[in-house]
């Protein structure tokens, strides 16, 4: 049993009286019962006025059926004496031992809460979850269960700062002290009431570590009018910010709050505060899914095709990449808004992939689709595979995003290897290039290569070459396989880059040396798992 004891009556009868609905009463009652709240709105209005009507009968606790205990509690406390009427700039004065209840009824039946603004009221109601399920029903996400999130108007904080006030001076008059830690926050006591008809109507249970978000967003057209003496009392609280309408956001208006003094937050705004003129408004309702993450490794066989879209000043200069060439297929498949690309290291557009591939992922926002079974994702690789010659994905797979980080870790320090072609300008035999393939742990200083330049900073990094092979070919052309560090620049290892790269292919073999082509023959980073494809 849930109960609303003597020293209740007095906030009852002062917030009925001046238009507060009787959920919000039960908020500022510190009435923690989940199940009191989704009680029907008339019945509950009809208990607080029974409870009036009884407890100027008797004393003692007047309990309201079928609840539990509470969770919250008011504590009562003996505080200093305070004033004895609370007529100060407006602040509401009554004599809380008259009033049998009747008039405090008709104050707040039919009207507009003037604490949740109605979203306690109209809001709760079977009507608004249908149109809330209705969107969420249309937007066709797949899910198995929901979280529920709620947008509340600014000013909210001010009206309930307003009732903390007034009860404040009203217990203090009585010898009691306001526990405002126990008092109910709106947002709980919503979500107590929305969560299980949601639940009901979607089939699915609310969990607040879903990945699926039902969110409604409330506004309300006086919050810069009623929150406005903030700015002016506390301005340094109140900074334009981009992508923001007004500069009442709640944690700005929260801030306002904590800083304005009681005596200047009774000289602006009216406690309790004045019914307002319209209720609040649902102004958007929002479904997303938590992104869903997609690795492979992908094979680049073109040597004109980057790997992302190569646009320069707003022109494209090549019609495809590796990342278009996989995304397409993806975002389509799970019905993604965007997607965010990532991969271990780059090739240039002129460079091939090839061995077991490179390990890259996706990241795919907010998808409509998320459960894929092994064979659907065997199928929707083998449709990327067959929609070009210019790559080739496998071991693709749904990964966590933990699981990616496995990608970048220690990147430095894994190794790569590499076939290159050179050519010399003079001519070569076999035994001039031999010596290259004694060298073991070769080190080099890398200063930025000058074709990077603008997109890198300018820095000296320290890189090693663990092995090289060399194929002679003819007298101006042999092939280079080079085992490296992540990260070594290998095209200005051959040619210098004009003496940034040193020592390099061309100071080794004292000539000038030029790479003609360049394979990535490996990445060495064991993931994602291979499967078997």
């Amino acid at each position: 049993m849930s109960s609303l004891t003597e020293k209740d009556r007095p906030v009852v009868q002062l917030l009925l009286n001046t238009g507060t609905c009787p959920r919000c009463i039960l908020r500022f009652c510190c009435v923690g019962s989940q199940v009191l709240y989704r009680h029907p709105y008339k019945d509950l209005m009809k208990d607080l006025q029974e409870f009036l009507k009884n407890s100027q009968e008797k004393e003692g606790t007047v309990c309201l059926d079928g609840v539990d205990p509470p969770c919250k509690r008011m504590r009562l406390e003996h505080t200093e004496e305070g004033p004895d009427e609370l007529n100060h700039n407006g602040v509401f004065q009554q004599d809380p031992s008259v009033d049998d209840g009747n008039a405090a009824m008709a104050s707040s039946a039919g009207t507009v809460c003037n604490v949740c603004l109605g979203i306690l009221q109209e809001f709760c109601e079977a009507d608004f979850v249908k149109k809330v399920c209705q969107k969420v029903t249309s937007a066709d996400y797949q899910f198995t269960s929901f979280v529920f999130s709620v947008s509340l108007p600014p000013q909210l904080s001010v009206r309930e700062t307003a009732v903390q006030v007034i009860i404040s001076f009203l217990f203090r008059n009585l010898g009691l002290s306001l526990a405002k830690d126990d008092i109910v926050q709106l947002k709980e006591a919503y979500k107590w009431i929305i969560h299980p008809q949601l639940s009901e109507e979607l089939g699915v249970p609310a969990d607040g570590k879903s990945l699926f978000e039902v969110s409604v967003v409330f506004a309300h057209p006086e919050t810069d009018e009623e929150c406005h003496f903030l700015a002016t009392a506390c301005p340094d609280c109140f900074k334009p910010a981009k992508n923001k309408q007004s500069v009442f956001t709640r944690m700005a208006v929260i801030k306002a709050l904590e800083k304005i003094k009681e005596e200047d937050f009774l000289k602006h705004f009216p406690c309790p505060p004045s019914s307002p003129k319209n209720v609040c408004d649902a102004l958007e309702i929002q479904c997303s899914n938590g992104a869903v993450f997609v690795a492979g490794r992908y094979n680049k066989y073109s040597r004109n095709l980057p790997q992302t879209p190569w646009i320069i000043d707003g022109e494209r200069k090549l019609e495809s990449s590796v990342e278009e060439l996989i995304s397409e297929h993806l975002m389509a498949e799970f019905k993604a808004d965007s997607f965010n690309f990532s991969s271990s290291g780059r090739e240039d557009v002129d460079v091939r992939t090839l061995g077991n591939g490179r390990p890259f992922a996706m990241e795919l926002v907010n998808p409509r689709r998320i459960h894929f079974t092994a064979e659907e994702m065997k199928r929707l690789q083998q449709a990327i595979n067959d929609s070009s010659d210019k790559i080739q994905v496998r071991d693709l797979q749904l990964v966590t995003r933990s699981a990616i980080g496995r990608m970048k870790e220690g990147e430095e320090e894994k190794t790569k290897t590499y076939s290159a072609l050179i050519w010399t300008d003079r001519a070569i035999q076999r035994e001039d290039i031999a010596f290259l393939d004694d060298i073991k742990e070769l080190k080099l200083d890398q200063k930025t290569p000058l074709r990077v330049l603008h997109r890198r900073p300018l820095a000296v990094r320290c890189r090693i070459i663990h092995t090289m092979r060399s194929e002679y070919i003819d007298e101006h052309h042999f092939r280079l396989h080079l085992k490296t560090q992540a990260g070594t620049y290998i095209k200005e290892f051959v040619h210098g880059d004009f003496g940034r790269t040193k020592p390099n292919i061309g100071s080794l073999l004292n000539r000038t040396a030029d790479i003609l082509e360049l394979d990535v023959e490996s990445v060495d980073v064991d993931w994602p798992p291979a499967l078997d494809n």
